[in-house]
């Protein structure tokens, strides 16, 4: 959730649909999908506010929202939509990664998406696991080139 808040204007790359995380899940830095509905969404936001550093500013500008602030507009957004269930930041990652398997996503993938170390045993409709390699080999990133990942 603090990667959200750490967000800088610049980790926007519009020109190849992606946002960059640092020090994101495991200290490491990482590039993440940047859906054309976000994009819209951020840039009319960005109309709006212009912030100059930091993508979701703190009060007084210099630093980022706080996480509890975050946390904070997650409940009221989740309270509005009168979804009945408890809401967390964290919820929507788990959300992202289930409609990407409703809609046909290959386990592999929302692995190598959601930077998860969570084994896949192979079935038989697709064999082996890309992920059950070793976790130096899974640090460079092998997985990623295995998939044809564009930003790997």
């Amino acid at each position: 959730m603090c990667e959200v808040a750490a967000l800088r204007v610049g980790d926007i790359d519009s020109s190849r649909m992606v946002i960059r995380v640092e020090h994101g899940k495991g200290g490491k830095d990482r590039y993440v999908m940047l859906s054309s509905q976000l994009l819209r969404i951020l840039r009319a936001y960005w109309r709006l506010v212009k912030p100059a550093a930091w993508l979701f500013p703190g009060r007084q500008g210099d630093r980022p929202v706080s996480t509890a602030t975050l946390q904070a507009a997650c409940r009221v957004a989740a309270r509005e939509a009168e979804l009945g269930k408890p809401v967390t930041v964290h919820t929507l990652r788990h959300s992202f990664a289930t409609h990407l398997l409703e809609a046909g996503t290959d386990i592999r993938i929302i692995q190598v998406l959601l930077e998860a170390e969570t084994y896949c045993p192979p079935t038989p409709d697709r064999g082996a696991d890309l992920l059950s390699v070793s976790s130096p080999v899974r640090r460079d990133r092998a997985h990623c080139q295995a998939i044809c990942l564009p930003w790997c």
